[in-house]
């Protein structure tokens, strides 16, 4: 709350402090995290007061269920909600902290700016869901990683022709030795003792961008590695000429 405060992104709803008795002497009922949240990002910002509550309320305030990220988006009116949610919230951990773990307390992004990344992308969203369903039959990566890994390396690279790439991993016909493309479609399973590890999101994110950037730079490679030390690579960028 307090990251969406300094983004100024705070929206005025029914949800505010709640107090037993008047504002200068009440004891707080309901609002605590909204107001740390205040304090923490040092911004002033509007919020509803309510006074003289019976302390007999505070058992039933905010027992309700939590409003999922998915149930955010569920206005947009879009299909496949889950994946959707989870593209978007991966494209703003990589932008945001690329090199750090995408999970636990650390990788939270709120429901609001999961919504106004949608609501500024909508289309590329979309886009990159449909390519991340129909790619992820055919490579090692989930669904969510290469609609992740399409979005960001199409939003880096606008003027390159990705019709050649998706035709290559969805058929896999006719590709040569060394080239990315067959490296992505088999990408070897992570051998630890005896069992095999799932590779995170992370990292198949990364292999996917490794192997675009080897791709559109026409660079050749039989297998295609991501070591857990490495730093995120870079999508290469390729814009229109002015």
């Amino acid at each position: 709350m307090a990251d969406s405060i300094i983004r100024e992104e705070w929206q005025l709803t029914h949800q505010g402090i709640a107090l037993d008795g008047p504002l200068q002497t009440g004891s707080l009922l309901d609002g605590q995290h909204r107001l740390n949240a205040i304090i923490k990002a040092g911004i002033p910002v509007w919020i509803f007061v309510f006074e003289g509550l019976p302390r007999t309320a505070f058992p039933v305030l905010d027992t309700g269920k939590r409003r999922s990220g998915v149930d955010t988006l569920s206005s947009t009116g879009e299909k496949y909600l889950p994946l959707l949610h989870s593209t978007i919230r991966h494209v703003l951990l990589f932008k945001n902290i690329p090199d750090s773990p995408w999970s636990g307390s650390g990788s939270r992004i709120a429901n609001g700016r999961i919504l106004a990344a949608y609501n500024e992308d909508s289309d590329m969203y979309r886009e990159a869901v449909v390519t991340g369903r129909n790619i992820s039959k055919r490579v090692f990566a989930s669904q969510t990683a290469v609609a992740v890994g399409y979005f960001v390396t199409t939003e880096a690279a606008p003027a390159v022709k990705v019709d050649n790439w998706i035709e290559g991993l969805t058929s896999g016909a006719n590709l040569e030795v060394g080239d990315l493309r067959l490296a992505l479609l088999k990408v070897p399973h992570v051998q630890r003792r005896g069992f095999k590890r799932r590779y995170s999101m992370r990292e198949q994110v990364a292999m996917y961008i490794k192997a675009w950037n080897a791709w559109v730079r026409e660079e050749k490679i039989d297998k295609l590695r991501f070591r857990r030390t490495e730093k995120m690579p870079v999508p290469v960028e390729v814009k229109f000429d002015r």
